[in-house]
C-alpha cells in the first residue's frame, strides 16, 4: 500500500485527475472524506502546510505540495519531481501609487513566508522587520501595518482588487512530488513506478 498526501483545492484534484488517466479508473474523494482508499493506494486530504510534515514522520509515503511550502518549511523529505501545475510565483507587493523605499533604516514587510522573505532581504543586505500574518495579506499596506508585502501571485487579480501591484519575484513555485527518505527505501519500486508513469503523463 502506498500512502499519498494531498493538498485540498486545485492541485488534489489535478493529482487525482494524473492518477485516473494513469490507471484508467475514478479517484475521488467523497464528500467531506478526508481519506480514500483505491486499489494498492490510500490517499489523505491534507491542509498544503502540513503536507510535508505527514511525508517527513511517515504518516505518508509521498505527497504533493507547493514548492513554496518545501522552501519555506526546509522539510527533511525527497524532492522527486516538478509537477509543471499549480504554478505562481512568490513576489514583493506594494500600494499602487509607490514605489519601494528600499533606503529606509529598516522595511516592514508581512507575510505568511517568513522564512523565504527574510532569506531573500538577507541576500540583498536589506534589513526587515518580519509581520508574520496568516491571511489577509494584501490589507496590510492599506492600513499601514507594512510597507509591503511578500505572498503568492497567480494572476496579481487580488493585488489590483485591493490596490496593490506585485514588483518584484522572489522565486516561482510548482506543484512537487515529494517522498519520505525510509520509504524511498522500503516501497522504492513503487514510488520508482509511480514516478516513471506520471513523469510520461507530464512529458
Amino acid at each position: 500500500m502506498l500512502k499519498v498526501a494531498l493538498p485540498k483545492g486545485r492541485i488534489a484534484d489535478k493529482t487525482l485527475e494524473i492518477f485516473s488517466e494513469i490507471f484508467n479508473d475514478d479517484f475521488g474523494f467523497e464528500d467531506r472524506k478526508l481519506k480514500m482508499q483505491k486499489g494498492e493506494f490510500e490517499f489523505y486530504m491534507v491542509r498544503n502546510q502540513d503536507i510535508p510534515t505527514y511525508v517527513n514522520f511517515g504518516a505518508a509515503d509521498i505527497g504533493v505540495v507547493g514548492l513554496d511550502v518545501l522552501e519555506e518549511q526546509q522539510s527533511d523529505v525527497l524532492r522527486l519531481l516538478d509537477l509543471k501545475f499549480g504554478v505562481c510565483d512568490v513576489c514583493i507587493g506594494i500600494k499602487e501609487n509607490e514605489t519601494l523605499n528600499y533606503n529606509k533604516p529598516q522595511l516592514r514587510v508581512a507575510t505568511k513566508m517568513p522564512n523565504i522573505t527574510r532569506a531573500y532581504f538577507s541576500s540583498k543586505a536589506i534589513p526587515v522587520k518580519i509581520i508574520k500574518l496568516y491571511g489577509s495579506i494584501e490589507l496590510a499596506p492599506l492600513v499601514n501595518l507594512s510597507d509591503c508585502i511578500v505572498d503568492l501571485v497567480e494572476t496579481g487579480a487580488t493585488m489590483k482588487q485591493n490596490g496593490l501591484k506585485p514588483v518584484q519575484k522572489i522565486m516561482t513555485s510548482s506543484a512537487y512530488l515529494i517522498a519520505n527518505k525510509n520509504s524511498f527505501v522500503t516501497k522504492r519500486d513503487k514510488i520508482l513506478s509511480l514516478h516513471q508513469k506520471i513523469s510520461e503523463k507530464i512529458g
